[in-house]
């Protein structure tokens, strides 16, 4: 035994070294990723808690620059038009996750319902196209058709013997806009997810239910949808972050940057965005720290109600 165990020991041993170098080999792969995270997103990071607290000079650098305390944070409170993108950005998120999650997971659920394979693949490459183009194309596309003088819809409408709609020039309108626009161009792999959980289903429950005497509305309401619960619950407290953000792409290009529409379009990326335009850096910095720091509690809070509520279905 002690013969056999000695020679097993070196061959161990030799396997155990073999398998450390093969993982420094491996760890010299990560240097690269390693180092780029360092340098684009640790010192940014670094850089964006400093800067909200000074009176961050461009000659100075971040570390020459005065400290100020709460005077950013101060004068973000007190500005009105921060107070409109904040409401904007608010409003639009509230809608935006209510009304993505429930278009998504009702075209799942009609394209799950095709049985036709090919009917099935071009649905599905009609609705997911969108995802692929640039937001740039999209504004264009929109222009093409809600332009004052050219639009498609304004044509329709002098047709049909009305008057031509200017809506670069009123806000009112630009809720509704957003909100089809951004359900438009999301929907197509919103909707894949939950379809493919659909697939991941067990066929047995469904031909279970039709010897039952369930029928299409049926299985959807007692199969379908609990399943597709948990993934519901992740997307929600995943967009839970977001809330205070907003998607900048939507908001910029597609009104254009239109002063007249700020009542309506502007949200806190935006903010952000003519601040930094203006120079001014330290309070575009405070505006992006308040936004992530609201965005992680309110992910750990959707994560607490969601686990209080059921707790398979948290994230953490």
């Amino acid at each position: 035994m002690t013969k056999e165990r000695k020679k097993e020991g070196p061959r161990l041993g030799h396997k155990g070294r073999a398998d450390a170098k093969a993982s420094r080999q491996l760890l010299l792969l990560c240097i690269p990723a390693i180092i780029a995270y360092i340098l684009f997103n640790y010192i940014p990071m670094g850089a964006a808690v400093i800067i909200p607290f000074k009176n961050y000079k461009f000659s100075k650098g971040i570390l020459g620059s005065d400290w100020c305390g709460l005077a950013n944070f101060k004068w973000i409170i007190q500005s009105v038009a921060l107070d409109r993108a904040l409401r904007n950005t608010v409003l639009y998120g509230l809608l935006f996750m209510v009304l993505s999650p429930v278009t998504n997971v009702i075209i799942a659920l009609l394209l799950f319902e095709i049985t036709s394979r090919r009917r099935l693949k071009t649905y599905q490459t009609i609705i997911t196209f969108p995802n692929f183009m640039s937001m740039v194309i999209v504004g264009y596309i929109v222009y093409a058709i809600l332009s004052p003088r050219t639009g498609l819809m304004n044509q329709i409408i002098q047709f049909f013997g009305g008057d031509p709609v200017d809506v670069y020039m009123n806000s009112k309108y630009w809720p509704f806009i957003l909100t089809v626009v951004n359900i438009w161009k999301g929907i197509g792999m919103g909707s894949m997810m939950y379809f493919a959980a659909l697939m991941g289903i067990d066929t047995s429950l469904y031909e279970a239910a039709e010897i039952d005497g369930a029928g299409r509305f049926q299985k959807m309401l007692h199969i379908s949808l609990p399943h597709l619960v948990p993934l519901i619950c992740i997307f929600t407290i995943m967009n839970a972050g977001t809330l205070i953000s907003g998607n900048f792409d939507l908001f910029y290009v597609i009104p254009r940057n239109t002063s007249t529409l700020y009542a309506t379009t502007d949200i806190l990326n935006t903010y952000v965005y003519r601040s930094l335009q203006e120079s001014s850096y330290a309070i575009g910095a405070t505006t992006g720290l308040i936004q992530s720091v609201v965005g992680m509690f309110l992910v750990l809070l959707s994560n607490w109600i969601v686990k209080k509520i059921s707790p398979d279905n948290s994230m953490f």
